[in-house]
């Protein structure tokens, strides 16, 4: 009887106990999850990911983001990953429900020997509900929410979106989260297509991804590697023999990812446009998906032809300036490493930093714009010859001189207003007194005058006298109207030099204002996104027509693509025609005083582009240092190759046009005594009635 009291009463004392327990441990429970996740939140992990720029062709131009994160489903990684993983971090993953119990007395026996906390336990639900929602920290109060987070976890998601979620979520080092942004840094290639042995390798850096960084420490990664591969022989997952051969290969490291990306200036303009309509978080975390009109064929074209056409000019000119000259040099730091001497005069072995300057060569600038006429989408854009070394971007943010690029605008209006391309006109010396300037005496290029000429010749050789004649004659006024009509943004001075250029202008407002040309008189706003999608694939913004408006009489533009196809065939432009561009084709050379920026801005019936070229401080390039020697190259060079992804066509003649044989001489209709005739374009009210007075 004795003894049965005894039982009961001990059975009595061991529920009280217990029921103390389980009173205490789920007063401690319901302490720590007031800090936990909540079920919502559990149920709407989003993780930051990547917000990628796509090229018109689909290709990727960049990525932005806090952490470089791309998600892809589990469907789409190599079932050997899995392998790799869950050999090496968690073999039960399938049977335990958030906490291994079987791991936890081993952990716990290891850690209360050294005195430490010198082996975990955590479960692959673990490790992601600490990268979620926790912090790092080894304390037992980060444990115990650990694991309660990690059973919530399991409670709300499957084993296999668990899992997804781990290969998304987890850092693999050198900026990369998630497996798909892993592949691309190490190997060059998706998630997908990642071998055996590739997987195993990135498996091994998620222990300590610095501490086996394959590209610093390949010997260590190697054996990092084969122990994973071996992990996988003991999971049951990998034969043996499979495994040493695996062993025997080298790593096989790719090119990795590129931060800065194709049309690093071109991005850019796409990242401040998206911080300013959805702010800097979302561009960095939301994971948008931007489409752009950038041809990535034909932005190479360009890069190259910039790169090529500056570096051959830097090369020219520090051959012909002194390394000397503060004109083409600046003064930089220079540190040199100097051996000391003993008391006796020998070298003793002993170094000293000396800190001094030294000259180095400016370097010189380019820029380059191409937009697709028909729909004013920019087609490639380069602002400079290196983004890294700075960001400035000079086909947006630099006001430069136009020079003459910018008699386009006078022709323009003395046309509309009823001028010929035959009218004759003095290219002679002119004096004029400026208010506030004084007296004026402009000069051409070659400081020679070349007499009486027609405005077509005029323009073909940029005689600068011409035109700003022709100024005069219709208004200074009226040219930069049309110049503001056609596009140009940028405030223009009512100044008689204003004819050869003299107010600041960007390049990509030249470039759209030129193809209003080809256009036949309508404007085309330049554009450079297409579409803005977010992470589900839901459309933010769509562009799919830009504004149109007509902003010319059609006659008047085909006239003066006429006049500026001069400049090409046989005007300062025509180093074209003899690099082997035989399209059909139009522009103006610009060349500024003192040689301090040098234009060319030409258009086919397809693509309108421009090219510039100078120093940010605007140094002056030098002597005879042109816009057909220097700037031409490098729009010739991407015409030429950019002409072989459009068909062969000519500029449309609209209705009103006529042509005649004149003499270019006299500008009249010509006759049978005429030495020389050429065919000329009217309208029907400016079509000359007179034949040639001097050779009748």
């Amino acid at each position: 009887m004795n003894k049965s009291k005894l039982v009961v009463g001990s059975l009595l004392v061991f529920a009280l106990v217990l029921f103390c327990f389980i009173l205490i441990g789920g007063q401690t429970v319901r302490q720590y999850e007031r800090a936990l996740p909540s079920l919502s939140q559990l149920a709407n992990i989003q993780p930051r990911i990547v917000t990628r720029v796509y090229a018109a062709d689909g290709s990727v131009l960049k990525d932005f983001y806090s952490e470089r994160r791309i998600l892809v489903p589990l469907k789409e990684i190599p079932p050997y990953m899995s392998d790799a993983l869950l050999s090496t971090e968690d073999k039960r993953f399938f049977s335990h429900w958030g906490v291994d119990l079987i791991r936890v007395p081993k952990a716990f026996l290891v850690n209360l020997q050294r005195g430490e906390w010198a082996q975990g336990f955590s479960t692959l639900t673990q490790q992601l509900a600490r990268n979620l929602f926790l912090t790092r920290e080894k304390t037992l109060t980060r444990k115990l929410k650990e694991i309660l987070t990690a059973i919530k976890i399991e409670r709300t998601y499957s084993k296999d979106e668990i899992l997804e979620m781990y290969l998304n979520q987890h850092y693999f080092g050198r900026g990369s989260y998630g497996i798909q942004a892993a592949a691309q840094t190490y190997f060059g290639k998706n998630a997908q297509n990642l071998k055996i042995e590739e997987c195993a390798l990135l498996v091994g850096l998620l222990q300590a991804p610095e501490r086996y960084n394959p590209f610093r420490k390949p010997e260590v990664a190697t054996k990092r590697r084969n122990l994973v591969l071996n992990n996988m022989v003991n999971y049951g997952k990998l034969s043996e023999k499979k495994a040493d051969s695996l062993k025997q290969l080298p790593l096989g490291l790719g090119e990795g990812h590129d931060d800065v990306g194709l049309a690093p200036y071109f991005t850019e303009m796409v990242r401040q446009y998206v911080e300013t309509f959805y702010g800097e978080g979302a561009l960095y975390e939301k994971g948008f998906s931007i489409y752009t009109t950038l041809n990535s064929t034909l932005q190479k074209v360009a890069e190259d032809a910039v790169h090529s056409g500056v570096d051959s000019l830097q090369k020219n000119m520090e051959m012909s300036q002194s390394p000397e000259d503060p004109a083409y040099t600046v003064l930089v730091p220079e540190t040199t490493r100097v051996e000391s001497e003993s008391e006796s005069g020998t070298k003793n072995g002993k170094a000293k930093i000396k800190i001094g300057e030294k000259r180095v060569y400016k370097q010189l600038q380019a820029a380059f714009v191409a937009i697709d006429n028909s729909n004013g989408n920019i087609l490639g854009l380069v602002g400079g010859r290196d983004f890294v070394q700075t960001k400035f971007n000079r086909a947006t943010q630099a006001f430069r001189q136009p020079g003459s690029a910018f008699k386009p605008f006078v022709y323009t209006a003395a046309i509309e207003a009823g001028a010929k391309p035959t009218d004759l006109m003095h290219d002679a010396p002119l004096v004029m007194n400026v208010p506030g300037f004084g007296e004026w005496r402009p000069e051409n290029v070659d400081n020679k005058f070349w007499g009486e000429m027609t405005l077509r010749r005029g323009l073909a050789w940029s005689r600068n006298l011409i035109a700003i004649k022709l100024a005069q004659k219709i208004g200074i006024e009226k040219a930069i109207d049309y110049a503001h009509r056609m596009g140009i943004t940028s405030p223009l001075k009512a100044v008689p030099s204003q004819a050869i250029g003299t107010s600041d202008v960007n390049l990509l407002e030249m470039v759209s204002a030129y193809s209003v040309f080809p256009n036949l008189g309508v404007k085309v706003e330049p554009r450079f996104i297409l579409k803005i999608e977010d992470k589900d694939g839901n459309v933010l913004e769509r562009h799919e027509t830009t504004s149109r408006q007509e902003v010319l009489n059609a006659q008047t533009a085909y006239i003066m693509i006429s006049m500026m196809s001069s400049v090409i065939n046989n005007g300062t432009a025509a180093a074209a025609r003899r690099a082997g561009f035989d399209r059909p084709a139009a522009g103006k050379t610009g060349t500024t005083d003192d040689f301090t920026d040098n234009w060319f801005i030409g258009y086919t019936p397809n693509i309108t582009a421009g090219a510039w070229v100078g120093f940010d401080d605007k140094t002056s390039i030098g002597a005879n240092q042109t816009g057909s020697s220097n700037a031409l190259p490098i729009w010739t060079s991407f015409m030429l190759a950019a002409s072989q992804y459009y068909p062969y066509k000519d500029f449309e003649i609209p209705s009103g046009i006529m042509f005649r044989d004149v003499d270019p001489e006299t500008g009249e209709l010509a006759t049978d005594g005429c030495p020389e005739t050429t065919r000329e374009v009217f309208t029907e009210k400016t079509v000359p009635t007179e034949r040639c007075h001097k050779h009748r």
